[in-house]
């Protein structure tokens, strides 16, 4: 049984926990890695600003799987045999302690993402696993037990066992290759994108964040809270690219053209505003209403939002009048805004699409169609939303085929 060949396509962050564990577990195994650019674990090295958002700290399978806009029953088996637990002890097995930030990110300590790859390429290089660069497949066949793979240029390169690590396509028509080995793609549409609001005066307020916004986009149920950064295109932060997760195909539908409701003050409703204007009003009352105000939001923002509401700065609390009262209300909870467009969150870009998830198995990553076949990581249709959540799906998977082909 000795001398058995995998081949795993693709040198990001699964194709390499897939590589690097399979040689691990069976020194027998012959491993080798291609990757068609010039470039290793490119995703890892970009990640979180350069750090590397390695996992999240969410330790219940339950929770972790509700991060996943398209995935979560075919998670819920995977990560009962390798979660954000299996990932942390993994890396501090060989010397790379992950810390935990307040809003539940996992980075090295060495906030390098460098730290990640160095740790993956010396697991490479003390298991003999073989990485060629610039070698992109073109096609695989499979015949007399084993698969043929035909290389870009050159000959044909042979294995037992093939995991397809190679990340989204952004085009369908990039699939090609591995729809003729029999299996179904649900088309590729961008998931973690901005909001482009083209020409509108908040652009000016660039750089700008408010920490808890509440977002809505009218006319369907997508909706949510957190962190809102304004750009000098328009709206990103955490809420948004959460959103664009959670709504990637219906805004794909709507061809990036839709309307979105922008909550500043996160919690309070425009009923609730109501009620506690009076108190307001009778509190501030002979304070001017550019200088003083009750809410949690940078003072540029409340500017902006008086100067769009037409009220003067200078005015004071008590002698604001009811219809510039109800323009302010409602810009503060409901500020409507139209979305032209979208622009890629260029790190942290991911696509919603894949192979069919029920053609593959959960717990082995085996392919159901061919036998000795396996994906891991992006190509499969399972994203996460931003926050570490589609780097863990990447390590569970790579982790999983790697188990089960060193196994066989």
């Amino acid at each position: 049984m000795s001398n058995k060949k995998l081949i795993v396509i693709g040198g990001g962050a699964a194709g390499f926990f897939c590589a690097v564990n399979a040689a691990r577990l069976n020194p027998a195994l012959k491993v080798i890695l291609l990757e068609k650019s010039a470039k290793l674990l490119s995703k890892v090295k970009v990640s979180g600003g350069g750090r590397c958002n390695t996992t999240h700290a969410c330790f219940e399978i339950p929770l972790l799987v509700k991060k996943y806009p398209r995935g979560e029953q075919f998670l819920k088996k995977a990560f009962h045999l390798f979660d954000t637990n299996n990932t942390i002890e993994w890396f501090a097995e060989r010397g790379v302690t992950l810390h935990t930030e307040s809003d539940g990110r996992m980075f090295p300590v060495t906030n390098n993402s460098q730290t990640i790859i160095d740790c993956l390429l010396k697991e490479a290089n003390k298991y003999k696993v073989d990485i060629l660069m610039q070698t992109e497949v073109k096609s695989i066949e499979f015949n007399n037990d084993q698969f043929a793979l035909s290389i870009a240029g050159s000959k044909k390169l042979m294995a037992d066992f093939v995991c397809i690590a190679c990340g989204g396509y952004p085009k369908t028509d990039m699939f090609q290759w591995l729809t003729k080995t029999g299996h179904t793609i649900n088309n590729p549409v961008p998931s973690l994108f901005t909001f482009n609001i083209p020409k509108h005066p908040i652009t000016e307020l660039m750089g700008l964040s408010v920490s808890n916004a509440k977002v809505k986009i009218a006319g369907t149920k997508l909706i949510e809270q957190g962190p809102l950064l304004i750009t000098h295109w328009g709206l990103s932060g955490p809420v948004v690219l959460k959103l664009s997760a959670w709504g990637a195909r219906q805004l794909a539908e709507m061809n990036y053209q839709f309307s979105i409701l922008v909550n500043w003050l996160g919690t309070t409703n425009e009923a609730e505003l109501r009620q506690e204007w009076a108190g307001y009003r009778d509190q501030f009352s002979s304070n001017k209403i550019g200088n003083k105000h009750p809410f949690e939001l940078p003072n540029r923002l409340w500017l902006f939002l008086l100067s769009f509401a037409g009220i003067d700065i200078d005015t004071r609390w008590g002698e604001l009048k009811s219809a510039e009262q109800n323009k302010l209300i409602q810009l503060l909870t409901n500020h409507l805004f139209e979305v032209k467009g979208k622009t890629t969150f260029k790190e942290e870009f991911v696509t919603a699409g894949g192979i069919q998830l029920n053609e593959i198995n959960a717990q082995t990553m085996e392919s159901k169609l061919q036998s000795n076949l396996f994906f891991a990581g992006e190509i499969i249709d399972v994203d996460g939303i931003t926050g570490g959540f589609n780097f863990q799906n990447a390590w569970t998977s790579g982790w999983i085929a790697a188990n089960t082909i060193a196994q066989r």
